[in-house]
């Protein structure tokens, strides 16, 4: 059966059709409608405003499309950063930490190493005195020995030309200087000698004597009937052998004495040297390392700064582009799927007021785009 449509009816069909999607309140979709309510707008000029519609619908979700596209790039592309900048500022902290505490430890042994610095040169002066004493000490008695065994050898001259005249040595006859000797040929007195060997020498080997510990021989007598003279005087010059021999001895094992103490001082002295260098080179390498490692310290700072600066301008960011796409993106396939509802509808009513024929069609849709 063929039904004859109305102008009327048909303008009536396509406006039922129109607004099963148009339960959102869309002005363009409303007022579309109006003009199929009334009788004055042509068909024709009704068709172009559902083209020109369906175009901007189109245009819409294209918006949309390339909305969405670049909120998901841009927000995954933040938080990417985001998240960069957050490892960085954490690494930077680490290494901050680490310099502070690098220092610190540098500058305790930078101090440990100059005091230990201090107590070798106090210590190596201390030895310096020491040794310098010792060896004084040293010095004086072998002369005071060799003073002694002077005037012992004097002692025993002088016993020798009482008891042994064989042995007795005479003393040199003084030479006499150019000088001296014209001196004498003029009838002149010449100036005394140094003191002659006789009373001061007698006084010096009585001193000598008394500091090992024996007495000196007593002067020889005129009368010694009771007793060999080579007898009496060889007790004494034995004596004094003996004395000479125990000088002997002492000097050898002060030389022995010296010797070692001067040895052990300059091995001393070349391990504190040693040491020293090797403390000097170990201060100058960690005073290197020290601001090295502050510069360091200082640029990392600077980084965490400029890092915590970028990050909170990212966050921001990121707070704009949620505020900017939050909605869209939770509402993006709602609003697409009332577009295409829409478009759907535009697209029936236009076929109804193009000839076709809708009466049978029951059409439903629920229209979930929010308002533009």
């Amino acid at each position: 059966m063929q039904l004859q449509v109305s102008s009327k009816s048909m303008r009536q069909h396509a406006r039922d059709v129109l607004l099963t999607s148009a339960s959102n309140g869309d002005h363009r979709l409303n007022l579309i409608a109006l003009a199929m309510h009334g009788g004055k707008m042509g068909f024709e000029k009704i068709i172009k405003m559902i083209d020109n519609l369906v175009v901007d619908l189109k245009t819409e979700q294209s918006v949309d499309d390339d909305k969405k596209v670049y909120c998901l790039a841009e927000l995954d592309k933040a938080e990417d950063k985001k998240k960069g900048l957050d490892l960085d500022i954490s690494d930077l902290e680490k290494a901050i930490d680490d310099a502070k505490e690098s220092i610190a430890t540098l500058v305790s042994e930078l101090e440990s190493l100059t005091d230990g610095i201090k107590k070798l040169d106090k210590s190596v002066a201390e030895a310096t005195a020491t040794r310098k004493e010792e060896h004084d000490d040293y010095v004086e008695t072998l002369a005071a020995n060799t003073a002694a065994k002077d005037v012992l050898a004097f002692a025993k001259n002088r016993l020798n030309k009482f008891y042994n005249p064989k042995l007795y040595v005479a003393p040199k006859a003084r030479e006499l200087s150019e000088a001296d000797q014209i001196t004498v040929n003029n009838g002149g007195t010449l100036a005394p000698t140094a003191a002659p060997v006789g009373i001061v020498a007698q006084a010096q080997a009585a001193q000598a004597l008394a500091q090992v510990g024996v007495a000196p021989p007593p002067p020889p007598e005129a009368n010694l009937a009771y007793k060999k003279s080579g007898e009496a005087g060889g007790g004494v010059i034995a004596m004094i052998d003996l004395l000479v021999a125990d000088i002997d001895k002492e000097n050898q094992v002060m030389e022995v004495d010296e010797k070692d103490a001067q040895q052990d001082y300059e091995e001393f002295m070349q391990n504190a040297s040693d040491k020293r260098a090797q403390d000097s080179k170990s201060i100058t390498d960690k005073e290197s390392a020290k601001a090295e490692t502050e510069k360091e310290l200082e640029s990392n700072t600077d980084d965490k700064k400029s890092k915590l600066i970028e990050a909170m301008e990212t966050a921001k960011y990121i707070g704009g582009l949620h505020e900017e796409c939050d909605w869209l993106l939770s509402n993006f396939e709602a609003r697409k799927a009332a577009r295409t509802g829409e478009i759907d509808a535009l697209g029936k009513a236009k076929a109804v007021l193009s000839g076709a024929d809708y009466s049978l069609v029951q059409v439903s849709s629920v229209h979930l785009r929010g308002a533009q």
